[in-house]
């Protein structure tokens, strides 16, 4: 059966009042707080405690890139099939808000495990559970936005739904700043938020009934098409996934600030989590204001595709920066470069990528094939580093992910306008279902 004798489904919506989206936003805000705190603290700082505890002081470099890439791969394996799940739970509670309040939940508990970790393949194995569990969380959050949100408020509402990107690490650096470093109290205490803000989320969203939601059939076939969108069927969303993929491999190198300011400039835990606390500041400062600015601007003249553009060479321009800083100094002005590409990417690409969703009926599973553009470059850049950094250090290895960063800049060439969709978009050619 073909779209063309078959319109795509339309998919049930909830009534989407002023009122009720402000309390949407910031259920969703409540919800990418707690991952951002629950997933990025570990990496920029306790994974990095953990290991070179479990390590008796040795370097970390490579057993953080082991930990990570693996990781990011059971997230990377899971993200479609956790999408596609949520799109067809019928429970009662909401097809969403479940999924939100279990990964939330489980997720947080697994935190917990990776503060007891005593081996190496412990915190591999915990970190992959953690991750796994996260992604329903994380799946059920985005699939609210593009359940409920407005193409025409998408940007602006994007721009919104990046400060807890920002928000996430420094309220969770703050915090496990106040345990001493190093101690599974830090880990205890990110269990405790993500557990408390998953719940408080759950219950500031709307979901669609129950009985309002047509299941589609699941069989075996259908779960391997999951992890699989026909880019001759939708050209227009592949180059755009192919161009999140590209920057977010680029963007991967920023988990490795911790490792690299450690090994660089010999840095004692202490000093690590106050340096790194420092970092995420003057980050979070640069990208929240350049992510709202660039977000409304985006909305307001119709146009994102020269925002990525910009975002892509600001962030070349930092990693570089970074990797060649001749002082300790100079790496938080190459860090505020950083910032300003990092900003501006997630406001305006996220919004980019969800205009071109294949089918809206479908949201939950496409955008875990999207994700995998995010998790996929979070398992493959760390297990580059095991390879690149005994090789040629850190400027080896942050000046070939520049390189892809660039191919990805190339490739947003071929990604349709606002408005020119019919060129190249959604539904440029008829969609084969079976």
């Amino acid at each position: 059966m073909t779209t063309s004798q078959v319109s795509p489904p339309v998919p049930v919506r909830p009534r989407v009042t002023p009122s009720s989206l402000g309390r949407l936003v910031f259920g969703l805000i409540i919800s990418k707080t707690s991952l951002n705190l629950s997933l990025v603290v570990p990496l920029q700082l306790l994974l990095t405690l953990k290991l070179t505890s479990v390590l008796n002081g040795a370097s970390a470099a490579s057993s953080f890139g082991l930990v990570t890439g693996i990781g990011a791969l059971v997230a990377l394996v899971f993200n479609p099939i956790v999408g596609r799940i949520s799109d067809a739970t019928t429970a009662r509670f909401g097809r969403r808000r479940t999924w939100l309040l279990f990964g939330a939940t489980t997720g947080g508990f697994a935190l917990a495990g990776v503060g007891m970790a005593t081996e190496v393949w412990h915190v591999v194995v915990l970190w992959s559970l953690v991750q796994w569990l996260f992604n329903f969380q994380q799946i059920a959050t985005d699939a609210l936005f593009a359940d409920q949100v407005e193409v025409r408020r998408q940007g602006r509402v994007a721009g919104v739904l990046g400060l807890p990107g920002l928000l996430g690490p420094l309220i969770g650096l703050s915090l496990v700043s106040t345990v001493p470093a190093g101690s599974a109290g830090q880990w205890y205490l990110l269990t405790a938020v993500a557990v408390t803000a998953g719940v408080i989320s759950v219950f500031l969203v709307r979901d669609v009934p129950a009985d309002r939601v047509t299941r589609p059939p699941v069989d075996v076939k259908a779960m391997l098409r999951t992890f699989w969108i026909d880019p001759r069927h939708h050209p227009a969303f592949a180059w755009a996934w192919l161009v999140r993929f590209l920057n977010c491999c680029a963007i991967a190198t920023v988990a490795f600030t911790g490792v690299y300011m450690t090994d660089r400039f010999a840095l004692d835990p202490d000093q690590v989590s106050s340096t790194i606390l420092k970092a995420v500041l003057l980050s979070v400062t640069v990208q929240t204001l350049s992510g709202l600015f660039s977000g409304f601007l985006s909305d307001r003249l119709k146009r994102q595709k020269p925002f990525v553009a910009v975002a892509g060479l600001f962030a070349a321009t930092g990693t570089m920066g970074v990797a060649f800083a001749p002082s300790y100094e100079f790496v938080f002005v190459a860090i505020g470069v950083q910032a300003v590409g990092f900003g501006t990417f997630i406001a305006v690409d996220f919004a980019l990528c969800v205009r071109l969703l294949p089918n809206p009926a479908d949201a939950g599973k496409d955008l875990g094939v999207l994700d995998l553009a995010t998790s996929l470059p979070q398992s493959i850049v760390p297990l580059l580093g095991v390879v690149l950094l005994p090789l040629g250090g850190f400027p080896l290895f942050y000046g070939t992910l520049v390189v892809v960063g660039f191919i990805g800049m190339a490739a947003l060439l071929r990604v349709p306008e606002i408005g020119d969709e019919e060129h190249g978009g959604r539904w440029s050619v008829p969609v084969v279902r079976k």
